[in-house]
């Protein structure tokens, strides 16, 4: 049984030890942010050029964008390359030691190479680069080192600023591989908005997950047809409680003669006039006239924001006032999007 003067030592070593993992996260992620500082710098001076050549050349280019590194900026590369693929600019990720064994293949005149080593001097990268020089493909240069060998074979060249290492000993790629990440989501993000490229696009590149579910349109998850509970002005409650319970969905949409929507009975409605009376009485008198509504051509995760502002699990949809559908929180919550 360990002593009292034990359990207090033992307690101390523990804080010591989160102390200094504390401190040793904050040198890192401060180290990571004089990075993205100074590259904030270089682009609204020095960089800026180089960038704007780099963004207009992907933008006018016939073919895809190919992403290429090695160790950890290939890693980089890699998502890169996908964050471009999914915000509308074709590109994949090529392993500079699998092109100079047949992968060069994949590559054409009409590509932009993008190119990743923080020192320029990435013995892998040797056969690639010579390739794009042969065949005149446009290469972009991620370096930190403008006088390299990539920097020196580069059509437009980024040279990223200098920065420290979060590694206290200045070996592993920490602060570097963040720096070359943000320029990259710097290029993919102008080009997106150089395009104008929507919400609706997005969905086309990444129809699963929540991002996925979020894009679907409001017509992709109501329930409408027959499983839409739906009467008339002039419907006794008693009816419209029968067709309210079949439909299971906790409201009715009321609609006139015409055919527009007039109104919503909910269970809030009940309990608010519940008597004995209730089942003979009109359903006009019962309803929340003039209920809240969506298109069917919205995307559902507006549906979802206007149902947790007005705190309702229905909402009707309408299409030139009429109610050609239920939306309930269940059916967003079974697509992920809630």
């Amino acid at each position: 049984m360990m002593t009292s003067e034990q359990t207090s030592v033992r307690d101390d070593d523990a804080t010591d030890v989160r102390q200094v993992a504390v401190a040793s996260a904050v040198a890192t992620v401060e180290a990571e942010r004089n990075g993205l500082e100074a590259l904030i710098r270089a682009l609204k001076g020095p960089l800026a050029t180089a960038f704007a050549q780099a963004v207009t050349t992907i933008r006018e280019a016939r073919g895809r964008v190919v992403v290429t590194g090695m160790g950890k900026s290939g890693h980089v590369a890699r998502k890169i390359a996908a964050t471009l693929a999914s915000t509308g600019t074709p590109a994949y990720y090529v392993h500079p030691a699998e092109a100079s064994h047949g992968d060069l293949g994949m590559i054409t005149a009409d590509d932009v190479i993008i190119a990743l080593s923080w020192s320029g001097e990435t013995a892998e990268l040797r056969d690639l680069v010579n390739y794009s020089r042969r065949f005149d493909a446009p290469l972009i240069a991620f370096t930190a080192r403008g006088d390299s060998t990539l920097g020196r074979m580069a059509s437009t060249l980024l040279e990223v600023p200098a920065a420290q290492e979060a590694c206290p000993l200045g070996l592993a790629p920490t602060t570097s591989t963040v720096m070359l990440l943000a320029l990259g989501d710097a290029i993919a993000v102008a080009l997106l908005e150089g395009r104008g490229f929507t919400a609706l696009q997005f969905r086309q590149f990444h129809p699963g997950g929540k991002l996925g579910a979020s894009l679907s349109f409001v017509r992709d998850v109501m329930r409408g047809g027959e499983a839409l509970p739906l009467v008339r002005t002039g419907t006794l409650m008693g009816e419209t409680l029968v067709e309210m319970s079949g439909k299971g969905l906790g409201c009715v949409a009321v609609i006139d003669a015409q055919g527009h929507l007039t109104g919503i009975v909910t269970d809030g409605d009940l309990r608010r006039h519940m008597a004995n009376d209730l089942v003979v009485q009109p359903v006009e008198r019962v309803m929340t006239p003039s209920p809240k509504t969506v298109r069917s051509d919205q995307l559902a995760s507006e549906a979802l924001k206007i149902m947790n502002a007005q705190k309702i699990t229905s909402l009707l949809v309408a299409d030139d006032r009429r109610p050609v559908g239920v939306l309930h929180i269940h059916d967003l919550l079974h697509i992920g999007v809630a």
